[in-house]
């Protein structure tokens, strides 16, 4: 799943070469060392070639959110329920992960851990059995040619626009498509790029957010890559199964001009059962670089959940349009994202007060800290 977003990861090499000293104790005729130097070099760069060092990225973040209504649960969470930036008046942790990367001829691995909330209790995993970190990414990948691999492992999903790092995104909050949609799923996956414009995925995986899956691998997906023209690169996407449901999913970005971007990401969620609802919305994303340190970008989101039941049982899904406008402020490898987000509601799913008084809309203001190595 590629996105578009700012600011990109920031990846150090770290590459180790150990130096070879050859002693000869007899005298050895010259013809002799020329022929044992040519092969010791040949042997040297035949190591290297095929050797990569280990790659190590990552990020951390924390934040500061303020709900107005300033209402706040027992829990200590304000009104918006999506994923991240949710504890009211505190100044509060995301979340550190680390990115271990190697590749070795054909094959490769990526491994990637992180510690604190926004990876764990706010990731569906996290805490489980009473763990303190969560496997974000743990995956191998085989390159048989340059145009077909072979990935299988625990993968940040295919789904969707936005991601779990907070490098990942422009906006600091997520949307409802993402807080609804699948976070992570396990299983075994082949690529294959039929050109530079057309690449095809298809996969059979676990549940989706499931490290191991008691009922079986039940879930087959497939997206479609397609890049048209320059700058414009689209991605639809399919994942269904039992219990989990269908999901079809597009991803687009265009870059209008090096400054001025546009994304896109909609989706339709059935449960299994077709009484038990599901959703669908749709997030448009635009973002404009004033210069290299700063940007602007707004996103706004229609989201509705579906119909539950039928007949005299039916309950009619409610509806929400939020606009959340972001600014990225870079110093290096650090970004500070101040967020203001307004959210509407078709029903009175939010609180107006600590009173608890009903209403259709909230708002907040954020500011977060985001450092990516």
């Amino acid at each position: 799943m590629l996105v578009f977003v700012s600011p990109l990861y920031l990846i150090e090499t770290i590459r180790q070469r150990a130096d070879r000293f050859i002693t000869l104790k007899q005298i050895i005729p010259m013809k002799k060392i020329m022929l044992f130097a040519a092969l010791l070099t040949a042997g040297c760069s035949i190591t290297y070639a095929q050797d990569e060092s280990l790659t190590i990225s990552g990020s951390v973040d924390a934040y500061y959110k303020y709900d107005f209504s300033k209402y706040k649960n027992e829990d200590g969470l304000s009104n918006i329920p999506t994923s991240f930036a949710d504890e009211q008046n505190s100044i509060s942790l995301g979340m550190i992960n680390l990115i271990l990367g190697k590749t070795v001829g054909k094959a490769s691995f990526v491994g990637d851990i992180s510690f604190g909330p926004r990876g764990q209790g706010q990731s569906l995993l996290g805490e489980r059995d009473g763990n303190s970190f969560h496997i974000q990414n743990l995956y191998m990948t085989y390159g048989f040619t340059d145009k077909f691999s072979m990935t299988a492992g625990f993968m940040g999903t295919f789904v969707g626009y936005e991601i779990i790092s907070p490098t990942g995104n422009f906006n600091y909050s997520t949307s409802y498509l993402f807080t609804n949609g699948p976070f992570q799923n396990a299983g075994i996956k082949a690529e294959y790029a039929f050109s530079d414009k057309v690449g095809l995925m298809v996969g059979l995986f676990n549940d989706w957010n499931v490290y191991q899956d008691f009922n079986g691998v039940s879930d087959f997906g497939a997206q479609l890559s397609l890049a048209p023209v320059e700058g414009w690169e689209a991605y639809v996407n399919f994942l269904t199964g039992s219990p989990s449901g269908t999901i079809v999913d597009l991803t687009t970005t265009y870059d209008i001009t090096d400054a001025f971007k546009l994304g896109l990401n909609a989706a339709d969620f059935s449960a299994s059962d077709d009484d038990d609802g599901g959703y669908s919305g749709g997030a448009l994303y635009a973002q404009y670089g004033f210069s290299d340190a700063f940007a602007l970008g707004v996103r706004g989101e229609y989201f509705k959940l579906k119909d539950i039941g039928s007949g005299d049982d039916l309950m009619e899904g409610s509806s929400v349009v939020g606009l959340t406008l972001s600014a990225n402020v870079k110093a290096g490898p650090l970004t500070i994202i101040p967020e203001f987000r307004f959210d509407n509601s078709s029903d009175e799913l939010f609180y107006k007060n600590v009173s608890m008084d009903p209403t259709k809309s909230a708002s907040q203001f954020s500011i977060a800290a985001v450092y990516a190595f």
